[in-house]
């Protein structure tokens, strides 16, 4: 099953263009326009990509829909002809429409393609080295490469509590939680989704990596979606995340740190065929400052934005780019 499709609801996407519903027997469409216009910034014209056509997908998720069009604002603002392929419906579709040229860039996080398009059982601690693993193994395997790397986003699993919890069992940390088992035994409640139940690097494994085992009455397995609220609840004391969910904000969630480093590293990078960057190198520059300027509070953000305020992402992708000044809008003096 795949790491990043299984793990995101249902989401407030009504305003996002239906360019990226799959077409029976057919593939893929072919996307849409650019949504919203915007003009350089920080991101000048680059003559080699002037009136090149690339096409941005993303997947069906809160954080990739915002990521995508950040992506297709800076090609515009670069002059690529951008077409918009957003909402992909499925990661293993998504990485499909990349490798048979159907779409021609995508975010992708480096925890998945180590795992799910590569198969491999066991995660990389260290970042950079599962970074480059992944790179490797891409390239060889499938001739997709990575650029623009961002070691700054890491959007992993995690456990949070509440404000009163963290405060009452003095938690912090998962290596706290053998305490609280033995301790509190009445406090050892876990709210989880029925994937992150069963996998080695989810709630198997936690428990024998932090050398704690709760009974099976202990576990609530939830919607993904219902696990923040019941968290912030207090229907159970620990509640699994995702590190760049809104949500966690939104409820004033306390995330705990992972100081075992046991989940797999979640770092997102522009994934794009290898014969693409070769022909036009300078896609680096143009994503390079935008990695550079994304981090995991600016993606909590961001993506609450959409999921708890409404908004539209594309809007949202837009303002973030305007505000950070890599892009600006139509008109307006530079």
């Amino acid at each position: 099953m795949n790491l990043r499709t299984s793990r995101r609801g249902a989401l407030k996407l009504a305003s996002v263009a239906m360019a990226g519903v799959l077409l029976s027997g057919c593939g893929l469409s072919s996307g849409g326009s650019i949504p919203l216009a915007v003009e350089p910034g920080s991101i000048q014209r680059i003559p080699e990509l002037e009136g090149v056509t690339i096409t941005v997908g993303s997947k069906n998720f809160t954080e990739q829909i915002v990521l995508g069009y950040i992506a297709q604002f800076a090609l515009s603002a670069a002059g690529a002809d951008v077409r918009d392929l957003s909402a992909i419906v499925g990661s293993s579709t998504a990485r499909h429409a990349l490798e048979n040229d159907e779409i021609d860039i995508l975010w992708e996080y480096t925890g998945t393609s180590w795992i799910s398009y590569n198969g491999n059982p066991d995660p990389i601690p260290d970042a950079r080295a599962q970074f480059e693993a992944v790179r490797q193994q891409d390239l060889q395997r499938h001739g997709i490469a990575w650029t623009a790397i961002d070691y700054n986003v890491d959007n992993t699993y995690a456990f949070a509590v509440n404000q009163d919890a963290a405060r009452r069992l003095g938690v912090t940390k998962l290596s706290d939680i053998p305490r609280i088992v033995a301790e509190h035994p009445e406090d050892a409640t876990f709210c989880v989704d029925t994937e992150f139940a069963n996998r080695n690097d989810g709630f198997p494994g936690v428990q024998q990596e932090y050398g704690f085992t709760v009974d099976q009455s202990k576990i609530k397995v939830l919607t993904e979606g219902s696990i923040y609220q019941a968290t912030a609840d207090g229907t159970c004391t620990f509640g699994e995340v995702f590190t760049t969910d809104g949500r966690i904000q939104a409820l004033n969630l306390k995330v705990l740190a992972d100081d075992r480093s046991f989940f797999p590293r979640y770092n997102i990078g522009i994934t794009t065929r290898a014969e693409l960057l070769a022909r036009y190198p300078q896609l680096t520059s143009v994503f390079e400052p935008v990695s550079a300027k994304l981090t995991n509070e600016e993606l909590l953000r961001l993506n609450a934005q959409v999921d708890v305020a409404g908004r539209d992402p594309a809007e949202v992708a837009r303002d973030w780019m305007v505000e950070q000044g890599l892009v600006t809008l139509p008109g307006s003096a530079r």
